[in-house]
């Protein structure tokens, strides 16, 4: 039955009605794919969870400001002091600053204000306030570079936007190109991957035109789901949807043109071919992708907003990605026919080389002793999971999240070297308003704070504020907010909660943390279930699981001393061990799928241990390949300048690359070889499969030549 609706998606006449169903909705999506950037939510404050202590502070700040506001700093600096002609300048510049667009608070000479000049007389700062409503953040890149023309540098003065405002330019400017960037990158990586995959000028094409066809469908999609749903997308999601469209869309191709191509070689008819590969690919692709899917919605039990978001996104990515793959890509093979394999076209009734490759000889090597061998490479990747003692996943500041220099950390670190408290983002405490002269007090023994300020009473509370004299993303500003939380705590009946940047940042911190908790143990659950609905076992799914948890660390510990050591980052966000673990799990037990439905498939005819042999040779140089694919498609994350970017493609890309040539072709292999039928347990074929080769221990060994 199978057969016949694989058979009939790839008909005489049905294939042509596929192309132009998928094309012509492509040509309509694309429109909708290039606004995905317009909704997206960059501001770290609407990831939070509706309980976070920050959160709930903003709800009572909504009565002294608006939510929208954003706060920008203009930094003046000049190496010796700021000379007379300097202060006039400001002072010109701090009223034509005050007529800008979306301005909601007058701008105060700074020359008027106490914290507005450093001690030494060398910087100046202007606080500016902005409110160009929610889409605000997507506003300020174009008002940042009007502050620029107001406010020159020249003559030795340096000037600098920082603050919520310099922010979001310099995070525009980040992810400026974002898509296009991303996908010619992805594009490039895969075509010249699969040039070398299938030596044909030609071939490359059809999986790259179905994963463009893929990604602008899935992107329209999420435009949707994000502009009349309630899915919330940020830059991060958005650029990793790129890469997993590509990458795991790219790993299906080449899984279902390796079956093709075998069934052409048994098949003279090229629909029929296609019928049988469809038959026998697809079981194992589409339970890639189930695992892939339900794995990303894992994320959907996540406190912080954006990981929640990812989790959605990233499974319509992967679920459009599949039937993509197993409809359009199939009818465009049967379109095209066998010459765009040229020039080595695989003919009918002709041996299947895959039999005497490389694959091949390398599972006849480890047949010889494969108890030792997945000994050794079992210790080997346990080794490497030392490195995890050298990851430091507690966030990432200002200063260091970006790989180069952006100009509102310029600006920070200037304000920084001449101990000027942060006035864009101070501390803020909502509280009662009997209580608010206590609260005052406590705040002032609060070490890195500055002076105090009390907003005037609004409907009985009382917002007191204070500046940081430390970076507002920095741990030492999160000590600052623990140490805030617990002398405002200790005021009974003042119902305080600490608010603003550096309270965010804190708890989104504290939520990470949770999601690691919660989300990893449920993937691992949900993987573990679907690998014994597919294998119909539990020692084999138990062992994959293992088998692809010891590559998750082992990934993790080689790429922190990478961090560290090579790339000189600073730490890692706190997300990172998450999303590496849940893209690892999800996509690296792709690969054992790939191989133990062979191996099953294989079993039946000639037993576990010749199955194992038989899936390795079929299957290894297809499997590395798309391991290759993915890999590849995932640095291409590091072409953006953010370090979260670059550290999620280098793990994840280092994971999937250990998990193709180690854990899967020699761990597996080796557990399959070692174990027999008995890695079947406690199902059928653990008891019916016995050949004489699985009794007596010794596998018969895969051709090779001689």
């Amino acid at each position: 039955m199978h057969r016949q609706i694989a058979g009939k998606l790839t008909g005489r006449v049905t294939k042509w009605i596929v192309v132009v169903f998928w094309l012509g909705l492509m040509v309509v999506a694309s429109g909708y794919a290039q606004k995905l950037t317009d909704v997206q939510n960059n501001e770290a404050a609407s990831w939070l969870p509706g309980d976070a202590e920050s959160t709930l502070a903003l709800e009572k700040l909504d009565k002294f400001q608006d939510p929208d506001e954003i706060p920008t700093i203009v930094v003046y600096q000049r190496d010796g002091g700021l000379t007379a002609a300097d202060k006039a300048a400001i002072g010109e510049q701090t009223v034509e600053l005050g007529k800008l667009k979306g301005v909601t608070k007058p701008v105060a000479d700074p020359f008027s204000v106490p914290t507005g000049v450093s001690k030494d007389g060398e910087v100046a700062q202007t606080l500016v306030t902005f409110d160009f409503g929610k889409d605000g953040w997507n506003e300020m890149p174009g008002t940042v570079d009007k502050i620029r023309d107001i406010a020159p540098e020249g003559d030795g003065l340096q000037v600098h936007v920082a603050g919520g405002g310099g922010q979001a330019a310099d995070s525009a400017e980040a992810f400026e190109g974002l898509d296009s960037n991303l996908l010619f990158a992805a594009g490039g990586v895969v075509i010249i991957i699969l040039l070398l995959t299938y030596r044909s000028p030609v071939l490359w094409l059809l999986p790259v035109i179905s994963a463009v066809v893929a990604l602008f469908v899935a992107q329209a999609v999420i435009y949707f789901a994000a502009e009349y749903g309630d899915l919330t997308v940020n830059g991060q999601s958005q650029g990793i949807l790129t890469v997993l469209v590509f990458g795991a869309g790219t790993d299906y191709a080449l899984l279902l043109v390796a079956r093709y191509r075998e069934e052409l070689r048994r098949h003279e008819d090229r629909h029929e071919a296609m019928a049988f590969a469809l038959h026998r690919a697809a079981p194992a692709i589409v339970a890639s992708a189930a695992t892939v899917i339900l794995g990303m919605l894992c994320l959907l039990f996540a406190d912080m907003n954006s990981t929640a978001g990812l989790g959605p996104v990233a499974a319509i990515g992967i679920g459009v990605a599949l039937l993509v793959m197993i409809t359009l890509l199939p009818a465009l093979l049967v379109v095209t026919g066998r010459w765009i394999f040229w020039p080595k076209r695989p003919a009918f009734d002709t041996a299947e080389p895959t039999s005497t490759g490389f694959w091949a000889r390398l599972g006849n090597r480890i047949s010889v002793s494969p108890r030792k061998v997945w000994i050794v490479t079992s210790v080997l990747l346990a080794i490497a999971c030392l490195g995890l003692f050298k990851l430091d996943a507690n966030g990432l500041t200002n200063e260091e999240q970006y790989t180069k220099e952006f100009d509102s950390i310029v600006g920070q670190k200037v304000l920084n070297a001449h101990d000027m408290a942060d006035t864009s983002s101070p501390l803020m405490v909502a509280a009662n308003t009997a209580e608010a002269p206590a609260v005052e007090e406590a705040l002032k023994g609060v070490d890195g704070l500055g002076p105090t300020f009390v907003s005037p009473d609004a409907g009985g509370t009382t917002l007191v504020s204070a500046p940081l004299t430390t970076d507002a993303t920095s741990q030492d500003s999160f000590a600052t907010v623990e140490r805030a939380r617990d002398a405002v705590g200790k005021v009974d009946g003042s119902d305080a909660l600490v608010g603003g940047t550096s309270a965010i940042l804190l708890d989104m911190d504290h939520a990470n943390n949770h999601d690691n908790q919660v989300i990893i143990p449920l993937v691992l659950l949900v993987v573990m279930v679907i690998l014994m609905v597919l294998l119909r076992a539990l020692l084999a799914p138990l062992l994959l699981m293992l088998t692809v948890v010891l590559s998750f660390g082992a990934a993790l510990g080689l790429s922190a001393l990478l961090f560290h050591y090579v790339f000189g980052f600073a730490g890692a966000d706190a997300s990172l061990p998450l999303f590496v673990f849940v893209f690892l799990v999800a996509l690296g037990i792709d690969y054992n799928i790939f191989l133990m439905t062979r191996v099953r498939e294989e079993t039946a005819t000639v037993g576990t241990r010749k199955g194992a042999l038989v899936a390795l040779a079929a299957t290894g140089g297809v499997i590395t390949s798309a391991g290759l694919v993915l890999a590849a498609t995932f640095l291409v994350l590091g072409t953006m300048p953010l370090v979260a970017f670059a550290e999620i493609g280098v793990a994840v890309a280092l994971g999937v690359m250990l998990d193709t040539m180690v854990v899967r072709s020699v761990l597996v292999t080796a557990l399959n070889l070692d174990l027999g039928s008995k890695i079947w347990w406690p199902s059928r074929l653990d008891r019916d499969s016995g050949t004489d080769a699985d009794k007596s221990g010794e596998p018969e060994l895969v051709s090779t030549p001689s």
